[in-house]
């Protein structure tokens, strides 16, 4: 799989200097699909030993030691409000860089790479700005099924890297 993504990484490069197509790793979560941008992603990994950190905010599961870099584990069900995910085998941590740091995005399972012209992703429509969730770019069709496609800076602005002052910010000393 990081084969594909770094093969995917390079073909993204160029298509987005045509500004053509944009690339996707696409995800599950609670019988959902979700996508981010493949620029993004670093690499994917099994879920492994999480290391509960007290303090953080209640979405950052804990903290994984990445062949040496500390990075924190943002449990994706419960910043969405959709309560916290109960580890299992099959379970995949999507490692990301966002803003100079690394995150690890813990989701249900990692299911493909898409590839999608520009001009077809739609805009997540407006609606009451209280309900609203500010952690989606926009929406693309695969078929018969809609994937939303997650802003990552928003996802986990919060959790790393703005507030180094704070008990997460003083465990993530490494940077890409």
């Amino acid at each position: 799989m990081t084969q594909a993504i770094q093969s995917s990484r390079e073909a993204s490069r160029e298509d987005r200097s045509a500004g053509e197509h944009r690339q996707f790793v696409v995800f599950s979560l609670g019988g959902q699909h979700y996508c981010i941008d493949i620029m993004s992603v670093r690499e994917i990994r099994v879920v492994q030993t999480i290391t509960a950190l007290p303090g953080a905010a209640e979405y950052v599961r804990g903290i994984i030691n990445l062949r040496g870099t500390i990075v924190p584990v943002f449990d994706l069900r419960k910043r969405f409000g959709l309560g916290e995910t109960t580890i299992a085998e099959n379970q995949a941590l999507v490692i990301v860089a966002v803003g100079g740091h690394l995150a690890a995005l813990l989701v249900d399972e990692v299911l493909d790479i898409l590839s999608s012209a520009s001009d077809v992703i739609a805009a997540v429509p407006a609606s009451d700005s209280s309900r609203r969730s500010p952690f989606f770019e926009g929406l693309v069709s695969q078929g018969d099924m809609m994937l939303i496609i997650i802003d990552l800076d928003r996802i986990v602005e919060a959790g790393i890297g703005h507030d180094e002052s704070g008990a997460l910010g003083a465990a993530i000393s490494g940077t890409m």
